[in-house]
């Protein structure tokens, strides 16, 4: 063991899906589903601001386009 190990940063636990989780103390399972909560809300944020973007390009394109045939 070296006397630089305590130095380096913890590696966050990775979950796979479909892992064996038989060997995970209820602690660390909940560990996990908070860690997958976290990432679900930030999937769900990215997702939001993508269906936000793609929908103003069309918003202002159909405004311009209905202003257009008006005149």
């Amino acid at each position: 063991m070296s006397l630089f190990d305590d130095d380096r940063p913890k590696k966050q636990p990775v979950h796979e899906i479909g892992c064996d989780l038989s060997l995970l103390s209820a602690d660390e399972l909940s560990l996990r589903i908070d860690m997958l909560k976290q990432e679900i809300a930030r999937l769900e944020a990215e997702r939001a601001n993508k269906s936000a973007a793609s929908r103003k390009p069309r918003n202002s394109f159909g405004r311009d386009a209905a202003l257009c045939r008006h005149n």
